[in-house]
């Protein structure tokens, strides 16, 4: 007899305590957050670009000092023309949401 009421209020403990465990865990949003990639290029165009923008300066910098003018020359060019296609990645991408919001309104 002593033994069932001893399982009786350890089971209504134990109920009551992960009730209380349960009820103090959050519940995990209804939608699923996507990746922030407007932080991400953010973050990329703040931070990264610039380092890597000194860089090539400082190689051009260098090559110009030892008299390697053309080899300076044609890499400043290559990197102009990687840099212009980088702004029409990003204008194509712009112009397409905004297309795509005109059309799916």
């Amino acid at each position: 007899m002593i033994a069932i009421e001893l399982m009786e209020a350890a089971s209504s403990s134990a109920a009551h305590l992960l009730s209380t465990v349960a009820s103090s865990i959050p519940l995990a949003a209804d939608e699923p957050s996507g990746i922030n990639t407007e932080g991400v290029v953010t973050f990329f165009a703040s931070k990264i670009a610039p380092i890597l923008l000194a860089v090539l300066g400082v190689i051009f910098i260098g090559r110009a000092s030892r008299g390697e003018i053309s080899k300076v020359l044609t890499s400043s060019a290559i990197a102009i023309v990687g840099l212009a296609f980088i702004a029409g990645a990003a204008t194509l991408f712009f112009i397409g949401d905004f297309l795509i919001n005109l059309i799916f309104e």
